[in-house]
Parts: C-alpha cells; structure tokens; sequence
C-alpha cells in the first residue's frame, strides 16, 4: 500500500524528519570555510583568533535567537524574506529573498569546481570538468527526487563533518594534555611564544572578525529547511537554541586546539590547518583524511545550496515576489523549475570550467555575493524588532521562544551589524565585495519597491473598479 506523506500546506511535503533536521541544524554552521579558509585568518592574527571566533560567534547567537523567535512562531520556507514581507513590506521580502537565492547560485557554482579540484588530487588524472558535471548531475538528480533524498544525503554529510571535527577536537586534547606517548606536550609555547597572542596588532582582529563572519554563514539553514518538516516549531527552537554550544564546539573548540599544538605563522597552517596538526602528529594518509573530509563539506554545500535557493524562490513566487512557474511542484512535492534554476548556475560552471581558467569564471560573482550574509543578518535584526512593536503584551507573551533582554539585546544586535558593515568601509580586502554586494543590494531593494508600487497600483484600480460596479 502505498504511503503519502503529509502536507506542509504549500504543496511540498512534511518528509524531512525530526532527526534528519536536527542533524542539517547541527552540521549546517561546519562549512568548507572552517577546515580550510580559517588557516589565513589564524595566520594573519595569531593564537588570539579563537576569540575573534568567540566574540563573533557571540554574535551569530544572538540573530539566531532573533530568528528564532520569528521560525519557531511561525515555520516557512521563506524563512527571513517571507517574516520580513510580513513585517517590512513585499520589498523588503523580495529584495533579501532574492539576494539570498543569488548568492546560492553563486556557492553552488563555486563548490562544483572546488569539489572537481579535491577530486582532482584524490584521483589524478581526472579532468576537473568531468568530476564537477558528475558531482552536479548527482546532487541535482537528488533534490529532484523528494525532499527525504536531500535529507537523507544532508544527514550522513553533516555527521561525517561532525563526528570528524570531535574526534579531531578529542585527538588535539589528547595530545594537549601530554598523553600521545611519541608526541610532547605543547605546553604555552605556541600561545605566548612566536610574538604572543596577537602577533600582528590589533590592527589585525578586523580583517579576521570580517573572514569569521561571513564563515558562520549557513546556521539558518534550518529555519530554511523546517518548511518541510514534520515537527518544525520544535525542532527548529531545538537547533536554534544549540546554536551557542555548535559554536563554542566546533569552531572555538578545534581553532584553540590547531593553534596550541602548531605555531601560527607556519606556512602549513595556512594552506589547511587540520591537515597540519593530523600530519604533525604522524597520523598516517592525513591529507587524504582531510582532503575526503573537505570534499564532504564541499558536496554538503552544494547539497544544501541548490535546495535552500530553490526554496527560498518557490516561497517568493507563492506570494507573488518570484514568476508563478517557480511555485510549481512534481508528485513528490518538489518545486522542479526551481531547483532546475539553481542547479543551473552549477552547470554552467562546469562549461565555463572546461573553456576558462578559474579566477576568470568566479571572481567577479564571488565579489558580488561576498557580504550577503550582512545583508540577511541585518533583514533578521530590522524584522524581529519590527514585529515585536506590532505584537501587543498578549501577543509577545504567546511567543514560543523569545529574544533575550528585549529591545536592549535587539538594539545591540543590530548595532554590532551595522558595526560589520563599518569595518568592510575600513578593511581595504573587504571593499570589492561590500560594494559589489552593496550594488547587488540597491538593485534588489530597487525591483522591490517598483514591484510593491505596480502591486498597490493594481489593487487600488481594482478597488475603484469594484466600486464604480456597485454604483452602477
């Protein structure tokens, strides 16, 4: 006898498990940027890292919490963008809504040709073109199945990231503590010798605060993904709430271990720091260890970004913010035509990787997606205050899950962004991709108030034409 799934009223359906969307909560904050991209913010800033890791993710916390509050009171797939039509108005949920599926697009490309260039050096030979086309067909072939596919895929990906990051966590203790027998104990020496904790100044802590940031981005995935899922007040307000113990586990937790046990100006730390610390301790076949475990964060990206995007525009064009064809779903409530857009922008990287060299294809669109999480994390602090003055006493006091100290911790929260936005203005690295996005931005908000203003247009003449009907 056949099963049917329930709805989740939209057309998609409620398959994705409680289990499956606690794990997608819990390894949706470990990205590809942890096990390789932190190498240059240590390198630049010394051991004092963890606290930039640490204050920023103080941060991440607190807009978890602000999203939280909006998810868990009200599920859906548009997550941010749909809460801030409700609150702001159609632009502002189309203007964020948008520039979120956009820089999806552009991860999704990006990962595709980083997962052929990991697969290139696991299996030489290999042309990066052909390992990237089958990683997409994959992946896409996948999201178009049914939503249990990705999450099912998505659960195996986040616990292999994360069991890989606590036995990396647990190893680096071992070997702290002085137990690893062929291996001494480090002691302070890396922390306070090689200039210190903070090597290169202060000056250095707003570059790698802007790096961390932006290597947080993906814990709203959840919020994203609860649309579809069988219980997703309370799992969403589950994950959410962990979002703090994540953090301080598994990005604090292995930073402080990769940098007491290796100094923080090695070149090798650089290139991939757990690569060096597995290797410094004589683990055997360290880089294929971690090279396998990167590509897993890799695939997972590409995974969750072709979903998430799709998503987010089958929300949009249910409210009317996205072409009505995108609201379209199959028998297994899947919005194909939107996913199909998505796994678009990955194929076309892999043409685009056959003909040109690489930086040619990507630098550019990196640049213009670069600060897209600014742009959401702010869109979360301006929505959840804004709704909180439109509840009264009994609406706030019927919220399940609500923001600390409010409006105090809500005032701050969005102070400590704009803050982010004013060291990109000062930090020469981050001024290709602030105005890029900055751009990207005034284009998105721009179509939302021309489209909010045909939309008011429409429905005043509506309106008059109903009217002069009763009259005559």
């Amino acid at each position: 006898m056949a099963t049917h799934l329930p709805s989740s009223g939209t057309g998609l359906k409620a398959a994705l498990s409680s289990r499956q969307l606690t794990m997608i909560g819990i390894g949706g904050v470990i990205g590809a940027g942890l096990f390789v991209g932190s190498g240059k913010a240590i390198n630049a800033t010394g051991p004092g890292v963890v606290f930039v890791y640490a204050a920023v993710g103080v941060l991440i916390v607190l807009v978890m919490r602000m999203l939280a509050e909006l998810a868990v009171a009200a599920p859906d797939t548009g997550s941010f963008s749909a809460y801030a039509t409700r609150e702001l108005g159609p632009w502002a949920g189309l203007a964020v809504g948008w520039l979120y599926a956009y820089h999806w697009w552009v991860i999704v490309a990006f990962e595709a040709v980083a997962g052929a260039a990991i697969a290139g050096k696991l299996v030489p030979g290999v042309p990066n073109w052909l390992s990237a086309l089958v990683f997409m067909v994959f992946l896409t072939a996948v999201n178009l199945a049914a939503v249990s596919s990705f999450g099912r895929f998505e659960f195996w990906f986040a616990l292999i990231k994360v069991a890989s990051i606590v036995l990396f966590i647990v190893i680096g203790l071992i070997v702290i503590v002085g137990l690893l027998p062929h291996v001494p104990a480090p002691g302070m020496s890396n922390l306070t010798g090689h200039g210190g904790w903070l090597p290169h100044g202060f000056g250095a802590l707003l570059p790698a605060a802007l790096t961390v940031f932006l290597s947080y981005f993906g814990t709203e995935l959840v919020t994203v993904a609860a649309g579809e899922s069988v219980n997703p007040a309370e799992t969403v307000r589950r994950s959410l709430r962990s979002v703090a113990t994540r953090i301080i586990v598994f990005y604090v937790g292995s930073i402080a271990v990769v940098v007491t046990l290796l100094p923080a100006s090695s070149t090798e730390v650089t290139a991939s720091p757990y690569t060096a610390v597995l290797t410094r301790l004589g683990i055997p076949g360290a880089a294929l260890i971690m090279n396998l475990i990167v590509l897993t964060a890799v695939l997972s990206c590409l995974n969750s970004g072709i979903y998430s995007s799709s998503r987010m525009m089958f929300s949009m064009a249910r409210r009317g913010e996205a072409p009505a064809a995108l609201r379209k779903v199959n028998a297994q409530g899947v919005p194909t035509r939107a996913v199909w857009i998505c796994a678009g922008a990955g194929f076309v990287a892999v043409l685009a990787n056959y003909f040109l060299p690489t930086d040619v294809v990507f630098s550019f669109l990196l640049a213009s997606a670069g600060a897209v999480a600014v742009v959401v994390y702010l869109c979360v602090a301006v929505t959840q205050i804004a709704c909180r003055r439109r509840l009264g006493a009994e609406g706030v006091a019927a919220l399940p899950v609500r923001m600390w100290a409010y409006p105090w911790l809500s005032g701050l929260t969005l102070v400590l962004l704009v803050g982010v936005v004013i060291g990109m203005v000062f930090d020469p690295a981050s001024h290709k991709p602030l105005y890029l996005t900055g751009l990207a931005t005034f284009v998105a908000v721009g179509a939302g108030l021309i489209w909010q203003r045909r939309q008011v247009r429409a429905e005043q003449q509506l309106r008059a034409e109903v009217l002069a009907g009763d009259v005559d």
